[in-house]
């Protein structure tokens, strides 16, 4: 009789530590699963950075092998004022016209340093001929993929309308690219969004030429609100920092 007890009470023991058992392999299954969707969660992507801000100067030098040392000279100054070489470039139909873009990082401090007075007889000194033509650009998009032309076309010009504009200007991509044209920049003015600034990389100048001068063209920035003639400057890179 002493035997059944001890054997009852056994199997009793035996029986619920396996029903708790059970139960905690249950609750470690439910935390596995937990945790794997945790770690299995897919991350979103972080958005690019905003493309800086550039300051375009445009002007006529006397000589540009004798120009650029003096505009180097004076790197310091512009850093300064939160402006940061960039690119220059001259142009192709007449090299002595200068393009200088410089990064910048507030267009308030950028427009106190053009306006300083010793930066005028700076630029006269180092061979600027007439005045020059000073742009703050809000970029809103900067391709700087590597490409084996170094010739560029700067287009300005004004819409009525940016969003409509460039709805119309993406939707021309194709003819530009049949062009041999590349989008290398979109901006506009910044504080007015209503004047735009472009830079295109030019894979063959007859093409971009005809391009510049093709009803097509004059059509579509019609249709996409473009605002009186454009501005067209081609131009070479002669030095990126």
């Amino acid at each position: 009789m002493r035997k059944i007890r001890i054997l009852t009470t056994a199997f009793t023991v035996a029986g619920m530590s396996f029903f708790f058992s059970s139960c905690n392999s249950g609750d470690e299954k439910k935390d596995d699963k937990t945790g794997s969707a945790d770690t299995s969660a897919v991350k979103k992507p972080e958005p690019s950075p905003k493309p800086s801000n550039v300051m375009i100067i445009k002007h006529k030098v006397a000589n540009f092998a004798k120009w650029l040392p003096g505009y180097e000279a004076h790197d310091s100054m512009r850093q300064a004022y939160g402006l940061h070489n960039y690119v220059i470039g001259r142009g192709v139909d007449d090299s002595n016209m200068v393009m200088v873009a410089v990064k910048m990082d507030d267009a308030a401090k950028a427009k106190v340093f053009a306006a300083m007075p010793g930066l005028k007889e700076a630029m006269q000194k180092s061979g600027v001929v007439g005045p020059p033509t000073v742009m703050y650009y809000d970029v809103q998009m900067m391709d700087s993929t590597t490409n084996a032309s170094t010739t560029r076309v700067m287009v300005t010009h004004k819409v009525k309308d940016f969003d409509a504009w460039k709805k119309e200007f993406d939707s021309h991509k194709q003819a530009r690219m049949d062009a041999g044209l590349t989008d290398r920049a979109v901006g506009y003015e910044v504080g007015n969004n209503k004047m735009v600034n472009l830079v295109f990389v030019v894979g063959d100048m007859k093409k971009a030429k005809d391009f510049f001068t093709s009803k097509d063209l004059k059509d579509k920035m019609a249709a996409a609100g473009v605002d009186g003639p454009p501005t067209v400057f081609f131009y070479n890179v002669a030095k990126k920092y």
